[in-house]
């Protein structure tokens, strides 16, 4: 009963400083509806400065605002290109309406940016690939890659050769997908190219050039430093399981 009343009073003293210091107001929705979680986030994001400064309190900041307000970065990005409309405003909204996976307004935002002195921009024709494999095009993810090739010769990326390669296999190129995975693989910085390999290798009936691929990537894992396994255990667990 008292550590009832006792959150009732926290939560009340609470919502009262949101409401005098002008704190977004879903905070009193948090404070109210969660009496015990509530508190404590409002405590380390808001009132307890000196957290903030630690990468580590920032992360679980950033975390909780996300769960509490999911779409907050979306709004403020949108609103920096009603006001200033730049390209890098513009830039900053596409990929977070990719991040949320709402692909059709992601591709106008980066055709909106790919203009002028940016119409060629190999970044933001990357994000404009990226977003239309996202939403299923993989024929207009290449023909936009094929493009950035054309215009920047000289740029390179392994994310974008990947996602060149993807988007070759989901159209059915699978012979010239095979090529290019096959080179990506052999300097991607992750397991991912590899495994993706592998897997159309498998597809196409290759069983036995597959399986060496998993192989020679699980082995050279093992000689990597442990954190390198920690991030592409995902990759790395999907390759044993192929084999």
């Amino acid at each position: 009963m008292h550590l009832v009343v006792i959150s009732i009073v926290v939560q009340i003293l609470l919502i009262v400083h949101v409401i005098r210091t002008g704190r977004n107001s879903l905070w009193i929705w948090a404070l109210a509806l969660l009496p015990w979680a509530g508190p404590i986030a409002y405590l380390i994001v808001e009132v307890l400065p000196g957290l903030g400064r630690s990468r580590t309190a920032r992360r679980a900041a950033s975390a909780v605002r996300n769960t509490l307000d999911p779409d907050r970065d979306l709004r403020q990005y949108a609103s920096e290109v009603r006001i200033s409309g730049n390209v890098e405003s513009r830039r900053r909204l596409a990929e977070e309406l990719v991040n949320k996976e709402q692909f059709p307004e992601a591709i106008e935002a980066y055709r909106s940016a790919l203009t002028g002195l940016y119409e060629h921009d190999p970044h933001l024709m990357l994000g404009l690939a990226q977003a239309q494999f996202g939403g299923s095009d993989s024929r207009g993810a290449r023909e936009t890659l094929d493009r950035l090739i054309r215009d920047n010769p000289e740029f390179k990326s392994a994310d974008g050769h990947l996602l060149y390669a993807r988007a070759l296999e989901a159209e059915g190129n699978l012979d010239k997908a095979v090529d290019e995975y096959r080179v990506v693989s052999g300097y991607y910085p992750g397991a991912e190219a590899k495994v993706r390999y592998g897997q159309l290798l498998k597809r196409r009936g290759e069983s036995e050039s597959a399986h060496k691929v998993f192989q020679d990537l699980l082995d050279s894992a093992q000689l990597a430093p442990a954190h390198y396994r920690k991030v592409q255990r995902e990759w790395l667990d999907l390759a044993r399981r192929e084999m």
